[in-house]
């Protein structure tokens, strides 16, 4: 299970930074200890019952598949042993919805993973970040710090994805997807 994001405190806090945040999350609870390992963070541990591996890129977002293939290529069988978590603008802020497998949606973190990968079929748990306001880049809002008004959502949806995660390994991706993807967005504040 790899979380995208960018490295470094400069984007800690970004929306970008949702699926390191839901890693970290993941990590903390199940005790697992992150450590370098070329250019990724892994652990492994168990979680649910399941031994897993946690990974988080340490190269930026748009390089994320340069990270994550050489680990993909020593433990997973199928792109479905693969689990991504990432930000998702088309999902509102705090919406969590599991996929499998389709495109890369403009994100940039996917596309890279696709390009090492040679398949985007792997499983996703997609935390929603919603659309930026009128006037401003995609690119730029990705990158900005949530401001202190969205923060509970934003952690919410964080949290939401790591719990996702645990509903996988507990019940299985098609299960878990059908019960997260029919649950209702919070209306906004």
């Amino acid at each position: 299970m790899f979380g995208l994001g960018n490295p470094g405190r400069w984007y800690a806090g970004t929306f970008h930074n949702a699926g390191f945040l839901a890693v970290d999350l993941l990590a903390i609870s199940a005790g697992i200890r992150l450590r370098s390992s070329g250019e990724a963070e892994v652990g492994v541990g168990l979680v649910e019952g399941a031994t897993v591996l946690l990974g988080k890129p340490r190269t930026y977002m748009n390089l994320s598949g340069r990270a994550v293939a050489p680990v993909y290529g020593s433990f997973a069988g199928s792109p479905e042993d693969l689990v991504v978590l990432h930000d998702d603008l088309d999902l509102a802020l705090g919406v969590v919805r599991l996929k499998r497998g389709g495109g890369t949606g403009g994100h940039n973190g996917l596309r890279s993973l696709k390009e090492e990968l040679g398949t985007g079929e792997f499983l996703r748990v997609r935390v929603g970040i919603g659309r930026p306001p009128e006037g401003v880049d995609p690119s730029d809002f990705v990158l900005s710090p949530v401001p202190e008004e969205l923060q509970d959502r934003f952690r919410g949806g964080v949290s939401s994805a790591a719990e996702a995660v645990t509903d996988i390994l507990r019940e299985g991706f098609d299960k878990a997807s059908t019960s997260w993807n029919a649950r209702r967005a919070a209306p906004p504040p």
